[in-house]
């Protein structure tokens, strides 16, 4: 049976309703213990509080490292109610039970997140008395609240008030699970970070804690259960902690394609550019001198496929880029902002979700990026390269912008599943946007062949509709167009018959890694058709 909570023990580093919480304590007639700032806070507020040095009798020391860690205060959340033998213990030494422990721990997290942290700074910044604290108190959750998390003030509070100043052995639980959840999680962080500074001739030991998740409708299929985690902090744009600002809730689906989206448009970050994205694959991707621009050659660059897609801006969404793509079936926006005449275009589409990143949107740092698979997890650094060299290998060689427009469809190849093909074009002056793709087959001609080229020359009948080419007439517009657009393929070729698929088509321009025993082959092959081919040096396989 739940007892009366009588003593409160509050000692946080995040203040927020810290002094309401404490004030309906006290008119719950609550005996309240706190330390440092936060019992100053309080007293500050008119609320009678005790320092737990008066509780202890005994001084906090060593710049405040030692103020909670002391018997009185364990055995007081530790001792089990009830048992003969632990009451005996209590009463012989004089020591009093301490109901209600609620602890925030020292930042750590923000701590190292500074880009000037040293490392004392951010040793100091590691909690002791804090976690040992919450740890005994959750331990102990049968008789003991243990709260860590603000959020959860007002549900204790209540129910003490309906209850005669009891918590209910389910809330107890809860918030016990939620505190061992919390310390695994500023432990983990403590490991990664120090993980950095040691030398190992192996991998450190790997530590991944997550916050509570948020319920998605489902997953995947409608049959599968999904939940989102959050990562504590974030300090880059990213698709999790994006605001949705309008809409319906993020799906599952939602999610994948919309960091896929992200992810891919960040390589355009410093002027305007977009992405396209439809099952993780870049199906629209451009730059333009406008942001209307960019998503018009990124739409146009496959609109069949664009129907029903997430799509990622790189600057402020504007009015001109939201009546562009109001008329049309987007499932997600997402942007780093919205004017308030672009907000007030879109947000009259009901089901049409708008995501505004929470943090500046800038080119992707050196981070880790994790996969699961049976039994374990896959670890890797992300690529965040483009290409190691470039090396024209062929007779021909590659005049005007074409460095440019090959460095652009390497960053967007490198976000379509492999095999991966693209064709890309320059289609204004210094602005460059995809044309076809062959995207996640289990061979590269069929990617190049049946796909790539196919897709480009469909996208060219419909540009070709839409009035671009003036008086050429399709077959005409065709030819000019595939001769001055590029390939790009994530990976070598292992086979000269993709070259032959690309001369067929009137491709005069190929960028790959090289790598293959068959290079030669493959360059000899070009000289044949009269065709460029450089090699980076880089692969970019995305699987």
């Amino acid at each position: 049976m739940s007892r009366p909570i009588e003593r409160a023990l509050i000692s946080v580093s995040d203040k927020t309703g810290v002094v309401d919480f404490a004030k309906g304590l006290h008119e719950l007639g609550v005996d309240l213990l706190s330390t440092g700032g936060t019992a100053h806070a309080i007293r500050e507020a008119g609320i009678p509080v005790r320092d737990v040095s008066e509780f202890t009798g005994f001084p906090e020391m060593l710049d405040g490292r030692v103020k909670t860690l002391h018997p009185k205060v364990h055995a007081g959340l530790l001792y089990m109610r009830g048992n003969n033998t632990h009451e005996a213990t209590m009463a012989e030494h004089n020591l009093a039970p301490i109901d209600l422990v609620c602890v925030n721990l020292y930042p750590f997290e923000a701590t190292v997140a500074k880009p000037d942290v040293t490392f004392e700074d951010a040793i100091e910044n590691i909690d002791i008395g804090g976690p040992t604290m919450l740890r005994s108190a959750a331990k102990n959750m049968k008789d003991v609240t243990v709260i860590t998390d603000p959020a959860d003030y007002d549900l204790v509070l209540s129910e003490m008030n309906a209850s005669g100043g009891c918590t209910s052995s389910e809330t107890r639980l809860r918030l016990g699970q939620k505190v061992f959840a919390r310390v695994a999680s500023y432990n983990g962080a403590i490991a990664g970070y120090l993980s950095a500074h040691v030398e190992t001739d192996g991998p450190s030991p790997y530590v991944l804690t997550l916050n509570q998740g948020e319920t998605l409708r489902y997953g995947e299929n409608p049959h599968q259960p999904a939940i989102l985690y959050r990562t504590g902090s974030e300090e880059e744009a990213c698709i999790a902690h994006a605001e949705v600002l309008h809409g319906k809730a993020m799906s599952y689906n939602n999610y994948l394609d919309g960091h896929a989206s992200l992810e891919a448009a960040r390589e355009l970050v410093g002027g305007p550019g977009a992405s396209i994205i439809k099952h993780t694959n870049p199906c629209g991707f451009a730059t333009g001198a406008s942001l209307k621009q960019a998503l018009e050659a990124a739409w146009a660059g496959d609109p069949v496929s664009a129907f029903g897609s997430v799509i990622t801006v790189t600057e402020p969404l504007d009015l001109e880029a939201a009546e562009f793509l109001a008329p049309r079936f987007v499932e997600v926006i997402i942007a780093p902002g919205y004017t308030p005449e672009a907000l007030d275009v879109l947000t009259q589409k009901k089901n049409l979700r708008l995501l505004k990143l929470h943090a500046p949107f800038v080119a992707a740092k050196d981070a880790q990026t994790l996969r699961q698979v049976g039994g374990g997890l896959l670890v890797q650094n992300r690529d965040n390269q483009v290409m190691e060299s470039w090396e024209v290998k062929s007779q021909a060689d590659f005049p005007g912008n074409m460095a440019a427009l090959a460095a652009f469809g390497v960053k967007a190849c490198k976000h379509v599943k492999s095999n991966a093909i693209l064709l890309v074009r320059e289609y204004a002056d210094g602005q460059f946007q995809t044309l076809g793709m062959g995207a996640g087959q289990p061979n590269r001609v069929d990617s190049v062949k049946k796909l790539a080229i196919a897709r480009a020359k469909e996208n060219i009948r419909l540009m070709h509709e839409g009035g671009e080419g003036g008086d050429l007439d399709l077959e005409a517009l065709t030819a000019k167009i595939m001769g001055e657009c590029m390939l790009i393929s994530d990976a070598f070729f292992p086979f000269a018959d993709n070259i032959d698929a690309a001369n067929e088509a009137g491709i005069r321009y190929i960028v790959e890694p090289g790598g293959s025993v068959r290079d030669e082959e493959v360059i000899e092959t070009c000289d044949k058709y009269g065709i460029a081919i450089a090699f980076t040096g880089m692969r970019h396989f995305l699987h």
